[in-house]
């Protein structure tokens, strides 16, 4: 019941911000509430604050004890919601997918079903000694994706 109460009013939020979207939403047993939000043009502390505002000041505390967290994604946490890769486009990745492979790419398309990566690659020659530079470009689908973090560059 209280769980139904907070989701929607952070749906109601998030219909009046469309620039925000959830990442998750963690509701204890304590009443605890958790809230990682996104967005496509990255999430100030006044978006927190406005997400907040909008859970909070619509419960009632006489009638339930709970403590709010609005906090916004990570640069560092893994992607997890297709328009946070959308967001990413044209930013180097690293992904971990099927068997464990990883590779670090450059994020260049997203599609409902996948991503593609393209990077360069040091390869030998196909006639005589020494090594060429390729272009090289892969498609992955979200389901064989384990992992996939932005990479940041200092």
């Amino acid at each position: 019941m209280f769980k139904e109460e907070v989701t929607t009013l952070l749906n109601k939020c998030l219909d009046e911000r469309q620039d925000l979207f959830l990442i998750k939403l963690d509701v204890l047993p304590d009443n605890s509430i958790k809230v990682i939000i996104d967005g496509d043009n990255g999430v100030l502390v006044e978006d927190c604050m406005f997400v907040s505002r909008g859970i909070e000041h619509n419960l009632d505390r006489e009638e339930q004890d709970f403590s709010l967290e609005v906090a916004s994604s990570g640069a560092a946490a893994p992607l997890t919601n297709i328009r946070q890769y959308k967001k990413n486009i044209g930013r180097d990745l690293e992904v971990k997918y099927a068997d464990h492979k990883k590779i670090e790419a450059k994020l260049v398309e997203v599609t409902d079903n996948e991503i593609l990566l393209q990077w360069k690659a040091r390869e030998p020659k196909p006639v005589g000694k020494g090594k060429i530079t390729v272009q090289k470009e892969e498609k992955i689908l979200y389901k064989d994706i384990i992992e996939a973090k932005v990479k940041i560059k200092f």
